[in-house]
């Protein structure tokens, strides 16, 4: 159990209204309190994170249209992503629900935050608006420009690098000494690179759909939402695509959002440091 991660004590798919269906895993006790887990860049549903801390809670990770076991839905939205999350809860009974995001998922767990329905929400090492944030790494920027000024050119550029291995050797790159002690560790690295390549399994599309909307405005005001918010960053976090600021100015914009900076952490604190940011998503 390296860093927190195990087999996925269930696998499964659901139908959800339209006639798609969006593929989950779940660690925990299959009545727990339901903490739904948006993954990061093209990672399937199989890695997630607190393997032996998650107490009284189930966590279920859902696979996002057109990665993994969930069917595609070309030109979806961020709000798509709340109301197809909605619709998974709805379909599986699903009450009390928290949500947390990692990296990537974050703007699609904080969507879910603005639709109004999750409990609570936490953001860890959570890409911020970048469309609309200063400092960004020059690459970056020139990524945000590209798709403000032509998305569809954007995601067909980003489909042509979209592949397991490349996301993996990126991921590393890009990584302090802290992190890429966690990622290269054999047994995470399998995980993450098995998540990843199931993430794959139906191409790169999926992905390429996510970073474009990862990449431009948020069809919602973080100001309106009214719901606890946790935003979680480690304070050698290296990533160009998370947070230029580690998330003050992002929990600045949540009307009471509390930011927790890890002193000891990095962008993987959701596996080093996963029991604080699990207790206190289940205390709110």
């Amino acid at each position: 159990m390296a860093y927190g991660i195990a087999d996925p004590d269930r696998l499964g798919s659901t139908p959800i209204p339209g006639g798609r269906r969006l593929g989950w895993a779940e660690w925990g006790p299959p009545d727990g309190v339901p903490v739904l887990f948006c993954p990061g860049a093209a990672t399937g549903r199989t890695l997630g994170f607190g393997a032996g801390l998650l107490g009284p809670a189930r966590l279920i990770s859902v696979d996002r249209p057109g990665l993994g076991a969930s069917d595609p839905a070309p030109g979806r939205t961020l709000a798509d992503a709340a109301t197809d999350l909605a619709a998974l809860c709805d379909a599986r009974g699903l009450t009390g629900v928290r949500v947390a995001g990692f990296s990537q998922g974050g703007p699609f767990a904080l969507a879910c935050a603005a639709a109004g329905w999750p409990v609570a929400v936490a953001l860890v090492a959570a890409t911020d608006e970048l469309a609309t944030a200063a400092g960004l790494a020059p690459g970056v920027a020139a990524m945000v420009e590209a798709v403000r000024a032509d998305p569809d050119a954007a995601e067909r550029h980003f489909a042509g690098w979209g592949d397991p291995d490349g996301m993996w050797q990126r991921i590393v790159a890009m990584s302090g000494a802290r992190d890429r002690a966690v990622y290269t560790d054999p047994a995470f690295a399998r995980a993450y690179r098995a998540a990843m390549a199931h993430a794959f399994t139906q191409g790169p599309a999926g992905y390429a759909r996510d970073t474009v909307l990862a990449s431009a405005r948020w069809p919602f005001d973080p100001a309106t939402i009214r719901m606890p918010v946790d935003v979680w960053y480690g304070a050698d976090d290296t990533s160009p695509v998370h947070s230029p600021d580690l998330g003050a100015t992002l929990a600045a914009r949540i009307p009471g959002a509390r930011r927790h900076v890890v002193p000891d952490a990095g962008g993987a604190l959701l596996w080093t440091h996963a029991g604080p940011i699990l207790d206190t998503l289940l205390a709110r």
